[in-house]
């Protein structure tokens, strides 16, 4: 698969400033930013742990008696 070069580029940007406007383009680039920036954080931050669960034996009651 080749990769997008420069004029790929160039057509890409300007379908964006067509579709969403001169003055919308960089609002969407700094969410996107923020939105990367979060994603990061989230994975480097240490997964939460589920809570043990506590382990109680069971007492077992036999109706037989011995003789």
């Amino acid at each position: 698969m080749p990769s997008l070069g420069f004029p790929e580029l160039l057509v890409i940007l300007g379908v964006a400033v067509l579709l969403f406007g001169g003055k919308k383009i960089p609002e969407l680039a700094k969410g996107l930013g923020e939105g990367i920036r979060h994603f990061k954080t989230a994975l480097k931050e240490e997964p939460e742990k589920p809570p043990a669960a506590e382990v109680v034996p069971e007492v077992v009651k036999s109706d037989k008696t011995q003789h």
